[in-house]
């Protein structure tokens, strides 16, 4: 069963697939979190275009997203979770087994800010906020 992340008429963005309305076009959106997927993270040059030339700030979860122009985003540190698990399969290897070993989930976050898509857009990011940033594109 879909939640309604993943089904756009259940959360009500939409009237239906074949018609979706013209109500999102009429309503101006502050803001926009992106929540990627292999569709959208295909598209992401698609996506980082329709915010920019609406001038939507806009927070991705993958930094594919902001090397691509996007503004910004916060998400796992892919980099430490790869090497969480070669640590996690390291163990399975030696002879652990898999059941006895704890669920792990992602303890590090990165955010990387795009400085450039802030311009673009006329926003300003607060020092302290850039200050917080892992990576700032410039």
């Amino acid at each position: 069963m879909a939640g309604p992340g993943s089904d756009p008429v259940a959360a009500g963005f939409i009237e239906s697939l074949a018609r979706p309305g013209e109500a999102t076009a009429r309503t101006r959106a502050g803001a926009a979190v992106v929540l990627g997927g292999p569709m959208l993270v295909s598209q992401r040059d698609k996506v980082v275009g329709l915010a920019a030339k609406f001038r939507l700030p806009a927070i991705y979860n993958e930094h594919l997203f902001v090397e691509a122009g996007g503004l910004m985003t916060y998400a796992v540190n892919f980099s430490d979770l790869h090497r969480r698990a070669a640590i996690y399969v390291d163990k399975i290897l030696k002879g652990a087994k898999p059941a006895d070993l704890p669920v792990e989930q992602p303890t590090k976050f990165e955010l990387v800010i795009n400085l450039k898509a802030a311009k673009q857009i006329g926003l300003t990011i607060p020092p302290n906020v850039l200050a917080r940033a892992d990576k700032v594109i410039r």
